[in-house]
C-alpha cells in the first residue's frame, strides 16, 4: 500500500474525506489494519489497562511504549503510526521532553507523537515542531490526568469548562500540533471546533462531525467484554468467539480427540 504521511492526512481534511485510527500495541493487529487500509495506529498508554491489566494509563514507562511500537511498526510498515507518550514522558522538562519524544522517533519508525494537555505543553509542541518531529495534542479528557479529573467525565458541558477546551484547542493548533484528538468531548463543541479549524481533529466520544474517528482495537472486535464505554461499537464479539475456541480445545483434549493422527508426526 502507498505510504500514508501528514499529507496524506491533511489532503483527506481538505477533501472532506474521514480519517480512520485503531488504537493497538502488537505485530498481528497491526498486520490486520495494514491490510485493511486503515489510515492512523495510535499505541496508546491505553495498553496499561488493556494490555497489562491497570487501572490507569499510569503505570506505563518509555521503554514499554517503545516496545510495543517496534512490534506495531512491523506489521503496519505504511500506516501512520503515532506514539502516546507516557506520563512524565515529556513533563518534567523540556530538554527531557524533546530528547524522550526524538528517541521514540529515533528507535520505532514512527512518524508522530502524542501529547496530553493544552497550553501546559504548547512551548515543547512548539519545539518538536521547529526539530522536525510531528505532534498530535489531545484535549478533552486527559487519561494521564486521571486522578485530577476523578475518573473518566465529559469535559465542555459547562461553559467555562468549554471555553477552556476551545482555549487549549487553539493554542495547540497555534503551537503547530497537525493533528488534535478530542476525547469525552460534546459533539456540538466538536462539530465548532473541527469547522473552524485548520488541525485535523480525531474524535473518540466526540460525535460524527471530527475530521476522523480512533477506537482501540480490542473494544472494536470485541476482545474487552467486561466494560464498554457509551462511544464504542462493537463490530465483533471476540471475547466470545476465542472463549468458545478455549472451551472446545480443552474438551477435545480432555477425551482424547486432539491431537489426531492427521495432527500427529509419524517416525
Amino acid at each position: 500500500m502507498e505510504q500514508v504521511t501528514v499529507r496524506t492526512l491533511k489532503r483527506k481534511k481538505r477533501e472532506g474525506k474521514k480519517i480512520t485510527m485503531i488504537s493497538t500495541y502488537d505485530f498481528l493487529s497491526a498486520k490486520y489494519c495494514e491490510e485493511t487500509g486503515i489510515d492512523c495506529l495510535l499505541v496508546g498508554d491505553s495498553l496499561g489497562m488493556v494490555f497489562q491489566g491497570n487501572d490507569t494509563t499510569l503505570p506505563v514507562t518509555l521503554d514499554e511504549i517503545i516496545y510495543h511500537t517496534k512490534a506495531v511498526r512491523k506489521g503496519a510498515p505504511t500506516r501512520f503510526l503515532i506514539v502516546d507518550m507516557p506520563f512524565m514522558s515529556y513533563q518534567p522538562s523540556l530538554e527531557e521532553g524533546i530528547r524522550n519524544c526524538g528517541r521514540v522517533l529515533k528507535e520505532t519508525g514512527a512518524q508522530a507523537v502524542k501529547l496530553e494537555g493544552g497550553e501546559v505543553v504548547a512551548d515543547l509542541v512548539h519545539k518538536l515542531v521547529g526539530y522536525g518531529i510531528p505532534v498530535v495534542g489531545h484535549v478533552g479528557y486527559l487519561p494521564q490526568s486521571h486522578h485530577r479529573f476523578g475518573g473518566p467525565k465529559v469535559v465542555g458541558k459547562e461553559e467555562e469548562e468549554a471555553e477552556k477546551l476551545k482555549r487549549d484547542f487553539k493554542v495547540l493548533e497555534d503551537a503547530g500540533a497537525f493533528m488534535i484528538v478530542l476525547e469525552s468531548v460534546p459533539w456540538r463543541i466538536a462539530k465548532e471546533i473541527t469547522e473552524s479549524s485548520s488541525a485535523i481533529t480525531i474524535g473518540i466520544g466526540a460525535g460524527k462531525f471530527c475530521d476522523g474517528q480512533v477506537l482501540v482495537f480490542h473494544d472494536l472486535v470485541g476482545l474487552v467484554d467486561y466494560a464498554k464505554p457509551k462511544f464504542v461499537r462493537r463490530y465483533a464479539e471476540g471475547a466470545k468467539i476465542f472463549k468458545d475456541a478455549l472451551k472446545m480445545f480443552k474438551l477435545d483434549v480432555e477425551r482424547g480427540d486432539f491431537p489426531t493422527e492427521g495432527e500427529s508426526y509419524g517416525t
